[in-house]
Formats: structure tokens, C-alpha cells, sequence
């Protein structure tokens, strides 16, 4: 038989205080209701974030962009979030006075060593804001890392690369730092292509052969305004040095390593094909007297003609 007494017992136990809060005793009773609370409002923030998004994309409450969408949703959910946050606080006993000295105490540890979590926090919230930033914009950071933008927490951002590689970036390298984004009003763009042929080559026909390899790759803007461009930018050691200047699709955009090798290969195709020389470095040697002077520009050939002259 089962003891009547035990659930009269369990009862007490739950309901005994083991510690008083302002003017509430703390129980056990009343710390798992704080965590149903909590999980209510983390489910219902949830919940009404997929609910917000299927009705905005049907078109059932305003269209907006994809990007907007994704801002707004995220946004009820962290509003719910502190809503549920304060309901459970005040169920637990928290009255405005200990807010206050919590908050305070917080403010200290914000000072000494959660500086990098508010930054973080609160930059966050302006990019979802100013929307300056958002899901599918390609980005170059001052840290180095190229990619898609997939996600924006309220922390941290996750970037994409082209090799698919996930990097979590802090929100506040978004707000403090530089970050190129390649698609935030426009998804064309115009990259710059250097390539190098042997003096002497027909100006003219190097331009027209580039120019021409360009439009050989799919995703290449050729619109007025827009068309592709050979500029000859610099009178090199051993070479005339170009530049393939063209406009691209997002596509190509996206992908810019992959997008430069495509252009090399159609350039060093076309250039063949021409018969146009790629060079390579070169230097003249002159002999003289019997002995040998080396073009001073290398600087290795000077020291193994100085070594050659010595063991003489």
C-alpha cells in the first residue's frame, strides 16, 4: 500500500521556502514555474515568428522583401523573449527596486568583462534595424572573410563561404569594422582582370582578342554602359600590362575566384589563338672583352657575376 502521507509530504517539501526574495518566498514550486513560463514564451516566440513569416510572405498582412521579413520576425521573437523574461521575473518575486539592483549589478559586469557580449548584443539589433545588412548579401570583411551572409543572430553573424565553410562573426565587426557588401543595392558588379603580353604585340588586336574571350563567359554584362574594356595600365619589366575591366551577374559575382580563373583561361585562349605572346621575365647578358657584364636589375645574376669575376 501507498503511503496517503508521502504526496502530503512531497507537497511540503515543494512548498517549503529556501530563501525569501523582496517579499516572496522562494520555493521549488515557484522555480519550475518560472522555467514553464520561460519555455511558454520561448515556444510561443518561436511559434510566432513562423507564423509572421508564412503570413507576410502569402501576402496577408503587407509584402515585404525577404530581407525585411527575416529583420521583423527576428525582432518579435527577441521582443517576446524579454517580455516572457520580465513575466518571469516578476512571478518569481523580483519587484522594481531588485530590477534596479540587478540591472546595476549588471552594468558592473558589463564594465569589467562583458563589454564584447553588449557590443555585440546591441550592434545585433542595429543591423536587423538599419537593415544594412542582410540574409543572401555577399561581404568582404576587414578581417578577411569573403562570403554569403545566412544567418543574423542577435549575437553573431553566420557567414558562408564559397568553399562552404561556416564562420560566426561577432555583430559588432559589422557595426566597428569595414565590410564591402558586393550586393546591397545592386547585384552587378565590375572586377578588374590584370594579364601581361610581350612588347611589341599589336595594341588593337589585344583588345579585341580580350575583349572578345570576355564575352565568351556566361554571366558577363555586354549592355551600353556596360560593355567589356582593355586598358593598358602600366609599361612593365618584361611585359605590357593590361586590364580586363568587365561587368558581371550576381552569379559570377558571387564567386570570384572561380569568375577570375574563367576570364585567364578565355584571355590566354584567345591570346594564343592570336598570336599574341604571353612573356616572361627576361635579361640580357653582354659579353665583352672576355668578360662578363650582367644587366644590374637582377640582383642575383650581379652576385654570381661578382663570384665568377673573384674566382678568376
Amino acid at each position: 500500500m501507498i503511503d496517503a502521507g508521502i504526496p502530503s509530504q512531497l507537497l511540503d517539501w515543494s512548498t517549503r521556502p529556501w530563501f525569501r526574495l523582496g517579499n516572496t518566498d522562494i520555493t521549488l514550486l515557484r522555480v519550475v514555474g518560472l522555467i514553464v513560463i520561460l519555455c511558454f514564451f520561448w515556444w510561443f516566440a518561436s511559434l510566432l515568428e513562423r507564423s509572421l513569416r508564412q503570413m507576410v510572405r502569402a501576402g496577408k498582412i503587407v509584402k515585404l522583401s525577404e530581407a525585411a521579413v527575416f529583420a521583423l520576425t527576428r525582432i518579435v521573437r527577441y521582443v517576446v523573449w524579454i517580455v516572457g523574461s520580465i513575466v518571469g521575473l516578476a512571478y518569481l518575486g523580483f519587484d522594481v527596486a531588485s530590477l534596479a539592483i540587478v540591472g546595476g549589478a549588471l552594468s558592473v559586469g558589463i564594465g569589467f568583462g562583458l563589454q564584447n557580449i553588449f557590443s555585440n548584443l546591441v550592434s545585433g539589433v542595429l543591423i536587423l534595424i538599419e537593415k544594412s545588412l542582410k540574409v543572401g548579401d555577399f561581404v568582404d570583411l576587414q578581417s578577411g572573410v569573403v562570403g554569403r551572409v545566412t544567418e543574423i543572430g542577435l549575437r553573431y553573424t553566420r557567414v558562408t563561404t564559397n568553399d562552404n565553410v561556416d564562420v560566426i562573426v561577432p555583430n559588432s565587426e559589422f557595426v566597428n569594422g569595414r565590410v564591402t557588401n558586393w550586393t546591397l543595392d545592386d547585384h552587378l558588379r565590375r572586377i578588374h582582370v590584370p594579364f601581361g603580353v610581350a612588347y611589341g604585340a599589336n595594341k588593337d588586336a589585344v583588345r579585341d582578342a580580350v575583349t572578345a574571350a570576355a564575352r565568351q563567359v556566361s554571366g558577363t554584362i555586354d549592355q551600353a554602359g556596360r560593355v567589356p574594356e582593355v586598358w593598358l595600365v602600366n609599361f612593365g619589366e618584361s611585359s605590357l600590362d593590361f586590364e580586363l575591366v568587365v561587368w558581371v551577374g550576381q552569379e559570377l559575382a558571387l564567386s570570384p575566384g572561380r569568375t577570375h580563373a574563367r576570364y585567364l583561361w578565355e584571355i590566354e585562349t584567345a591570346l594564343s589563338a592570336a598570336g599574341i605572346e604571353i612573356p616572361f621575365p627576361q635579361r640580357d647578358l653582354h659579353l665583352r672583352s672576355g668578360r662578363l657584364t650582367v644587366d644590374l636589375a637582377n640582383p642575383s645574376l650581379a652576385a654570381a657575376a661578382g663570384k665568377e669575376t673573384a674566382g678568376r
